[in-house]
């Protein structure tokens, strides 16, 4: 009858866990969102995600700070959500898709959006109206990111230094995916090692000695929590603000 009882319980919890993950990802939720200034109107290469220039232009620059609970100490950088404002006079009905590259928020805000994405919540002829709001209410979902032609990039920031410390940034992060932990083998010692997540995106360790860069990476998506190995990721000679692509592609 324990045995039972235990089974039971945990079959409970399951259909609980999948309950919550359907809603979360396939229903909207109610929020705020406002813009920060941008000359250009694109995203900002100081993101806390650490992508740099691809963090200002990916996505044809409809990119995001998010709330902390959605940022998620950095696991959540490179999420994408469908954002829509709830004003029917204003906005259109599919809103805007962003990519998050950025950490903030202000006013009960879950989104801080680019003025790009920002204005492309409006009606075509109503976007100086929303501007002019400031923060506007919104619901939002996770959705699939999709970068037709593009597999997974893993950039070496720009504060490496080769030989001796090594620190990366992925990009072009499809699916619903999330990063939870990133490891490099060391061939001398015949094991993983745990990189550290300095900030946001970004993984940082003491590379190996010699020989191409093996990687692989924990990942959280709506197929469970599992590892990806990206073999002979970097090459020996890595140069530091180099993308190098790799084999492999997160769904």
């Amino acid at each position: 009858m324990g045995y039972s009882f235990k089974f039971h319980c945990f079959f409970v919890w399951i259909m609980v866990l999948s309950s919550t993950l359907c809603y979360s990802q396939d229903n909207f939720v109610k929020s705020r969102a406002t813009y920060y200034g941008s000359p250009d109107r694109l995203g900002t290469p100081s993101g806390a995600c650490g992508y740099g220039e691809y963090g200002r232009t990916v996505n044809d620059a409809n990119v995001a700070g998010v709330s902390y609970r959605l940022y998620k100490k950095g696991s959540g950088c490179g999420a994408c959500y469908q954002v829509r404002c709830t004003n029917p006079q204003l906005c259109t009905d599919d809103g805007v898709n962003i990519v998050v590259t950025d950490h903030g928020e202000g006013d009960k805000t879950d989104f801080i959006l680019s003025p790009r994405a920002y204005g492309r919540l409006a009606k075509s002829d109503k976007a100086d109206e929303l501007y002019a709001f400031g923060v506007v209410y919104v619901e939002y979902k996770r959705i699939p990111c999709r970068y037709g032609g593009y597999k997974l990039q893993f950039k070496v920031h720009e504060h490496s230094k080769y030989p001796n410390y090594l620190a990366i940034a992925v990009l072009y992060q499809a699916g619903r995916s999330e990063i939870l932990a990133a490891q490099i083998w060391q061939a001398d010692r015949k094991e993983w090692i745990f990189m550290r997540r300095a900030y946001g995106a970004v993984f940082d360790t003491n590379p190996p000695s010699s020989g191409s860069i093996s990687l692989r990476f924990q990942v959280s998506s709506s197929a469970g929590v599992y590892w990806v190995e990206a073999s002979n990721a970097l090459p020996n000679n890595w140069e530091a603000g180099v993308a190098y692509e790799s084999d492999v592609q997160l769904e």
